[in-house]
């Protein structure tokens, strides 16, 4: 068939293959059809050669985790599930039906929710290119699971375990345990450290870049997520002298005598494993007999200690590198009980206060206040 010109030249759109004469004729309309109002739904496409292609297109702009959460969704569940239906034949009451089915079977809440709302992502994806007319997976995804609570260790906790790491182990991890409660690092940023973006002499280092173990296999470097995650952070003494002690160490272990390379590292200088780095978290929280937490939780430990502190949650915020503000209330909020005290007993003697004013206003002969009066 013909279609409309283009810069005043003849464009025309071949298709083949169908089985019988009727067959043709509906694609024919079909493809009419798309160049009227602009969306053209092949029904060649199925959905699972559309999430394959999608997930090839975003591979390029994913961080690598979660291009491997999203290929596994779709390879795990989506394509089991829905492949072999006709892209513009996908319907809402069958991503539901499969919802529902999941649900009763007893599939993670979590599981569920993040299967659909990668569905949801690719099919977006199709409406934006004009592809298709609607999102059948829209309405289908699943209220958002709440995110469980996470454990943090109290001041005193938090200094048992390190006293604990101190006195029997000693090791690198110690000091990496050191400076992530010390700085409120994140396990990727801290793994990532590198010599040549720690300035001892200004007790200072600068977050340039983030360690990744895509599906505790592969481990690869690259930059923080966000703007405001590479940023100086400021080194307290503990921090400091955990840092002065690994440099001491490697030094003594170069003849050469120079720092380079991975602060936290193994003996042939290759990353840590975030698994490994886990697992001994676990082991020596459990012979010092402390509560479970798990590596992310040592940066919400640091962030709990300041806020009972009474640091004001703007410098809480800063210092823990969110991007913006409402970030940290979000997810410090429930610590924020006692400020929330203080601040409805300074609300009340605020008001108490400007009672009293407006008593010793009143016009004795009169009786009434004079601002009420005007």
């Amino acid at each position: 068939m013909d279609l409309a010109r283009e810069d005043g030249k003849r464009r025309t759109r071949r298709r083949g293959g169908f089985a019988s004469r009727a067959e043709a004729v509906r694609e024919m309309k079909a493809v009419l059809d798309g160049e009227l109002r602009g969306v053209y739904e092949d029904r060649r496409t199925t959905v699972a050669s559309f999430l394959r292609e999608w997930l090839a297109a975003k591979k390029e702009v994913l961080a690598p985790n979660t291009y491997a959460g999203y290929a596994d969704c779709v390879e795990r569940d989506l394509i089991p599930a829905f492949g072999h239906y006709r892209l513009p034949d996908l319907r809402p009451k069958q991503i539901d039906a499969w919802v529902t089915a999941q649900q009763k079977a007893g599939r993670g809440r979590v599981t569920v929710y993040r299967v659909v709302s990668t569905l949801r992502n690719a099919l977006n994806h199709a409406v934006r290119t004009w592809r298709l007319r609607y999102n059948p997976a829209k309405h289908s995804v699943p209220p958002r699971p709440r995110a469980v609570e996470r454990t943090c260790w109290t001041p005193d906790e938090a200094a048992a375990f390190l006293r604990h790491n101190s006195e029997h182990y000693a090791d690198r991890l110690s000091d990496l345990f050191e400076v992530m409660l010390g700085t409120g690092m994140r396990r990727g940023e801290i793994l990532a450290l590198h010599w040549s973006d720690v300035h001892l002499m200004d007790r200072k280092l600068y977050v340039r870049w983030t360690l990744a173990a895509v599906n505790n296999n592969g481990i690869l470097f690259r930059e923080p997520k966000t703007e405001a995650s590479r940023a100086w952070i400021s080194l307290s003494p503990r921090a400091m002298a955990a840092l002065h002690r690994q440099a001491a160490l490697q030094m003594a272990a170069h003849p050469e005598g120079r720092l380079e390379g991975l602060v936290f590292a193994k003996p042939d200088g290759s990353p840590l494993r975030p698994q490994w780095v886990l697992d001994q978290l676990r082991k020596r929280t459990a012979e010092a007999g402390l509560p479970r937490i798990g590596l992310h939780d040592l940066r919400h430990t640091a962030a709990s200690i300041m806020i009972a502190a009474d640091i004001p949650v703007a410098v809480v915020s800063k210092t823990m590198r969110h991007s913006t503000l409402a970030i940290t209330i979000n997810l410090y909020g429930h610590l924020l009980k006692d400020s929330a005290d203080e601040a409805v007993k300074a609300l009340s003697a605020a008001l108490d206060h400007a009672d009293a004013q407006a008593a010793r206003q009143t016009d004795p002969a009169v009786g009434r206040n004079f601002g009420q009066a005007a």
